[in-house]
């Protein structure tokens, strides 16, 4: 039996990517600060507290995780605050779940993540992806986004909702090398995504054209 763990399930991508899998009949376990309702039957929900987590949390064995963890820098606060959603915690459902007998990962990035980038959030973001590569596992999944659109998730601030109206108009002018870091429809994002259970060995690197193929 394949058995996916989905971290971040109650957020625009992983939503979706909970919505498909279950679709496609795989049992899935959705983690959580708090409990969602309306689940799939083929879902087994896991509520936890991330900080006691990173201390002693353990998983049940699955063979795939979809980290889709994140927050904001407004929402967070401060970028330690960032920091410690963004990569503490990814890092270490990531690090749980190849302990737990997981063979891949698919991870949700940013478009221009790198670790040694001057940009805060880039360079975290970049940071999470080399530290997962160094894990182990025999297949990671990077998908690298620009804007998200669409629906689900958390409710949205006026600013970034405006943004979501603009950001078909603002792709018009992302041409050439520029075109990887146009706007995606979270639920196209999330079709992608999921069809990396059956990817390739090695680490796998995702980007606009791919999304839409």
């Amino acid at each position: 039996m394949h058995l996916s763990i989905i971290a971040g399930s109650s957020g625009l991508v992983g939503n979706n990517i909970l919505n498909q899998l279950c679709e496609d009949n795989h049992n899935v376990i959705a983690i959580n600060r708090k409990p969602i309702s309306g689940l799939h039957p083929k879902t087994t929900e896991l509520v936890i507290d991330f900080e006691s987590f990173l201390i002693d949390g353990s998983l049940p064995a699955c063979n795939h995780a979809f980290i889709c963890l994140g927050t904001t820098m407004k929402i967070a606060g401060n970028k330690n605050n960032f920091r410690r959603v963004d990569f503490d915690y990814s890092l270490d459902i990531a690090k749980k779940a190849f302990e737990s007998g997981a063979k891949k990962l698919t991870l949700i990035s940013s478009g221009g993540a790198d670790s040694s980038s001057k940009n805060f959030y880039l360079r975290v973001k970049g940071e999470l992806e080399d530290a997962i590569i160094n894990i182990g596992f025999e297949s990671v999944n990077i998908f690298r986004p620009g804007f998200l659109t669409g629906a689900g998730g958390r409710k949205r601030a006026t600013s970034e909702k405006i943004f979501m109206k603009l950001a078909k108009f603002l792709d018009l002018i992302l041409i050439g090398s520029a075109r990887k870091y146009r706007s995606i429809n979270a639920e196209v994002l999330a079709r992608k995504m999921v069809s990396t259970l059956k990817s390739k060995p090695g680490v796998n690197y995702y980007y606009y054209d791919d999304f839409i193929k």
